[in-house]
């Protein structure tokens, strides 16, 4: 699924676009236990219930593909009779009415997620007629097909906030009565996934609103599938790998990750075109963005090593690694060498100007009294100054400086042929 089939399936998810046939849900305790079930048809619920429904419906598609939202495959053993895929493929036949395929259900997210606290599975039943768009995307009205998914959506319940409120009753101000709250999905899945406007069965688009801590667990022991890192953990992956090639010195490991990090937002700039398809880092990219960089040659080989041991199955995405934060502070370091480096260069002309002007470099204060000025100045290097000697040639006194052909000369700080 890209970034048009999910925008796709969220726009649905409103009062006039809604179709929804049932949504069923479990409430578990922190104990693991099935607490209550209930079951809906959707279209009936009242407006405001019916609303909170469709938002948290629309969050499980939210985030980034390749971060929050990852396709995930079904392996061939999980397509067969007792697959995970063949279960799915039942529950979204039984369009939410069959009670034993339900509870089948529950137990599986149950037995193969892994939280502390009370939390809320839902799953709603859609059938979207999908119509023909031409290629200037008008719709036609014909249909293609019918894309039958289940959306699953998996949210805390905490206690709300402790504070102070009115006491009708009572008719004063008192402690507030604190409540259970359903918060928004930490997780969910959408199957089948819908690939160019079209069912896969073959696919199922997983949600985590962590990226930094996915549940894996949900990925591949209620799916069936083999997990994969978000962006964010490839991009910490990859970090990891920096700082360990230079033993810890943090330092060093961070101007070196600053300098790949510019690399890789250099590549992109260079593929930035929709229509490629999305560029694989491999060891070998990394290894020629740290050529173009003073990376020491034994760190960068560890580095393209530990890269190539890390992402050998799945070379993650280019735009799955670049941090932005991280290529900005990049881009601001290398700003503030450059400056320290045109000071350095300054100071050295100051000082070149100073010497000229027989004022010491030693000297904290402007000299006093009368600066003595010259006409010619020369500045040689310590060998080449006994060889300088004073002869009249046509009758005109001159300096005479021997040079080989090796030597170079500079007349005001300008390259000079001799």
């Amino acid at each position: 699924m890209n970034k048009k089939d999910v925008l796709e399936i969220k726009r649905r998810f409103k009062k006039e676009e809604c179709t929804f046939t049932r949504m069923c849900g479990c409430y578990v305790d922190g104990s693991r236990n099935r607490v209550v079930e209930f079951g809906e048809t959707f279209l009936n619920l009242e407006d405001e219930e019916f609303y909170k429904y469709l938002e948290i419906a629309r969050k499980t598609l939210s985030g980034t593909i390749g971060n929050n939202l990852l396709e995930l495959e079904f392996p061939l053993a999980e397509e067969s009779v007792g697959g995970r895929q063949q279960f799915l493929m039942g529950l979204r036949s039984s369009a939410l009415q069959n009670d034993e395929l339900l509870e089948r259900f529950y137990d599986l997210i149950i037995e193969n997620y892994d939280y502390a606290g009370n939390y809320l599975i839902l799953v709603f039943h859609d059938a979207y007629d999908v119509m023909t768009k031409t290629s200037d995307n008008n719709k036609l009205d014909e249909s293609e097909e019918v894309y039958e998914y289940l959306l699953c959506a998996i949210c805390p319940v905490v206690l709300s906030k402790p504070g102070l409120g009115y006491l009708e009753n009572d008719n004063r101000i008192g402690p507030r009565i604190r409540d259970w709250v359903v918060g928004a999905p930490e997780s969910g899945f959408i199957f089948p996934a819908f690939t160019d406007r079209s069912t896969d069965i073959h696919s199922v688009m997983c949600y985590h609103k962590n990226a930094k801590a996915p549940h894996a667990e949900l990925m591949e022991g209620a799916l069936g599938c083999n997990a994969k890192r978000t962006a964010a953990e490839q991009k910490q992956v990859l970090e990891d790998i920096v700082k360990n090639a230079f033993g810890g010195d943090e330092d060093a490991s961070r101007e070196v990750f600053y300098d790949i990090q510019q690399g890789l937002s250099e590549m992109a700039s260079e593929n930035d075109n929709d229509e490629n398809e999305p560029v694989r880092l491999t060891a070998k990219n990394i290894g020629e963005i740290m050529a173009e960089s003073n990376i020491p040659k034994g760190a960068a080989a560890m580095i393209e090593e530990a890269y190539l041991e890390e992402f050998q199955d799945d070379a993650p995405v280019l735009e799955n690694l670049i941090d932005s934060k991280v290529v900005e502070a990049a881009g601001k370091l290398k700003q503030e060498k450059e400056l320290v480096q045109k000071v350095e260069i300054l100071e050295q002309q100051l000082e070149d100007t100073r010497l000229m002007a027989g004022i010491p470099s030693n000297s904290e204060e402007a000299p006093t009294g009368d600066i003595k000025t010259y006409d010619v100045i020369l500045r040689v290097k310590p060998e080449k100054a006994s060889q300088i000697k004073s002869q009249m040639i046509n009758g005109q006194k001159c300096l005479v400086i021997p040079m080989e052909e090796n030597e170079h000369a500079a007349i005001n700080g300008v390259n000079t042929v001799v």
